[in-house]
């Protein structure tokens, strides 16, 4: 039994590795590859956003047909091959339509691929019902991996060669993606069968989940603007692609360390707790970023922050919704966390960054996100000022 879980767990590093070394590329040099298109900032927020639009309805989509039906890995590999074979569109010259099109496609597959997957993983890692930080830290360092080798390469290819190759890494990047999916052990959810089916909503209207929902909001909001923005932001102030690349790649690396020894620091602190140090840590992130992104040094210790505003963050939101949506609910509640969390707020964000980058410059974007993390940090002190019970 348990030379069969290593190798789920083993399996699921692969994913992880994979589906997160294509973001590595592509979520940061989408923008560039956009601009090189000739499109406007407006044009780029929009385009870049439609990610963020499709986690509005698919992941929660694709978590109620999981849960539903058990085949979370089943239609795990079908959403990946899916978003390869959609991915060819992105060879052709399309106008902002057509390209809008292409993307929403595909994102409409992959957006709830990691919803499905951190569902299966939460159980895997979970030991007499309790989610285990440290086990679960050792497959997800894989991912973090992942997205720093194709954001440091991806970045010095560009740098020689142009952005004219994006297609073709996005291409590349997915067929790994559609490989290690097929690679999952074809496993339905143990117990499924056999378990009652439990519905969502008496789980929402908890008024300590609310709030726990309305801080990760806007604590993510705020870091949409990095994801879309804060490669332009640094192209604009004349940090080369090799040196942009570096900068997302120190900001992972500080990502990796965290999920090696998470295990080691997250009990010192309630969930509570981290969601309070992580709110206010992405304030002072964002204010560096957005007043002083032109020192380096500043810049680095800005993206050193990540460990917590990030990796941290992303934890104790995996381990919460994992404990409060157990059973059948797990892959509606990993969804949930993907369409509030990331969904909404990423298309409000992308569309409000555009129309401010667009009037008042870049740097008023990243003070729009100061202002996020600390609706974030209020909302999260709301979560621990209230008792567990009403939870």
């Amino acid at each position: 039994m348990r030379v069969a879980e290593r190798r789920h767990l083993l399996a699921f590093s692969g994913l992880s590795a994979s589906y997160f070394a294509h973001i590595g590329f592509f979520n940061p040099y989408l923008p560039l590859w956009l601009k090189d298109l000739g499109f406007g900032l407006l044009a780029i927020s929009i385009l870049t956003s439609v990610q963020s639009a499709t986690r509005v309805f698919a992941p929660y989509g694709w978590g109620w047909l999981s849960d539903h039906t058990g085949q979370r890995v089943r239609l795990l590999r079908y959403g990946a091959t899916a978003a390869l074979l959609i991915s060819v569109g992105l060879w052709f010259e399309l106008g902002g339509l057509a390209l809008f099109a292409v993307l929403l496609l595909m994102f409409a597959h992959t957006s709830g691929m990691m919803p499905m997957s951190e569902a299966v993983l939460a159980q895997h890692v979970s030991r007499d019902g309790a989610f285990d930080a440290r086990r679960y830290g050792r497959v997800r360092v894989w991912g973090s991996l992942g997205f720093l080798v194709t954001v440091l390469v991806a970045g010095a290819w560009f740098d020689a060669f142009g952005l004219g190759s994006f297609p073709a890494w996005t291409a590349l990047t997915l067929a790994a993606v559609a490989l290690s999916a097929w690679c999952l052990p074809d496993v339905r959810d143990a117990g499924h069968v056999d378990a009652p089916r439990e519905r969502v909503w008496p789980v929402l209207r908890q008024p300590r989940m609310r709030w726990f929902f309305a801080a990760a909001a806007f604590h993510v909001m705020a870091h949409i603007f990095v994801y879309i923005f804060l490669s332009l932001h640094l192209d604009a102030l004349g940090y080369s692609k090799t040196v942009i690349g570096l900068m997302w790649a120190f900001s992972v690396a500080i990502e990796i360390g965290w999920f090696v020894t998470q295990g080691r620091w997250l009990p010192r602190l309630s969930l509570a707790g981290w969601l309070v140090l992580a709110a206010a840590l992405m304030a002072l992130r964002m204010a560096i970023t957005a007043g002083a992104a032109q020192v380096w040094p500043l810049l680095a210790l800005a993206q050193a922050l990540h460990a917590i505003t990030f990796a941290a963050h992303h934890t104790v939101c995996i381990a919460w919704i994992s404990e409060h949506f157990p059973g059948r609910l797990r892959g509606r509640g990993q969804a949930l966390y993907s369409v509030l969390g990331y969904g909404v707020p990423g298309v409000l964000g992308g569309v409000a960054g555009g129309a401010l980058s667009s009037r008042l410059g870049l740097a008023s974007v990243f003070w729009l996100a100061t202002a996020c993390a600390a609706v974030a940090l209020g909302c999260a002190l709301k979560v621990r000022a209230m008792p567990r019970a009403s939870a």
